[in-house]
């Protein structure tokens, strides 16, 4: 018998899977190199990372008890109420299902609580997820906002709150 979908915030017991999706799902896209997520340096500990900043949240997404996801926000620009759509991967086996537009409902139902904008960074060849961004109200911006940190990345989205 299945188990009901799960989305909780993230626990150290689930760091390295989470860490595993992220990197699988990069390489996969040949996106495994500086620039990206992949050499973020709280990777490996994303739940303490996320945990020491209090309007920061990391949620993962369990399957039948086994994390499949996770999607995350953070202060992007504090001073003018933006945050930003971190981090949100599937694994592989379960892509394609409509589980990312859970974690999306989660993630922004926080963030319109406690932001006015949400910004994401992404590269064009990631063409589901630009189109699970526009259909969520992102509009694409020409340039990224000042301090962006992942230089690989070539499409920016904003969206009101």
């Amino acid at each position: 018998m299945n188990k009901p979908v799960v989305i909780r915030e993230i626990e150290a017991k689930d760091d390295k899977a989470i860490e595993a999706i992220i990197k699988r799902s990069l390489e996969n896209h040949h996106l495994d190199h500086e620039g990206t997520a992949y050499t973020d340096p709280q990777l490996a500990a994303l739940s303490s990372y996320y945990h020491d900043r209090p309007k920061d949240k990391y949620w993962v997404m369990e399957l039948d008890g086994e994390v499949v996801g996770g999607i995350g926000i953070g202060i992007y620009n504090e001073k003018e109420s933006i945050c930003e759509l971190q981090k949100l991967y599937l694994a592989s086996t379960v892509q394609g299902k409509g589980l990312s537009r859970e974690l999306m409902k989660t993630a922004l139902n926080y963030a319109s609580a406690h932001f006015k904008q949400c910004y994401l960074e992404t590269r064009r060849e990631l063409e589901a997820a630009s189109y699970l961004y526009e259909k969520y109200g992102f509009q694409l911006l020409e340039k990224p906002l000042k301090g962006s940190e992942h230089t690989a990345m070539d499409r920016w989205y904003i969206k009101d709150l």
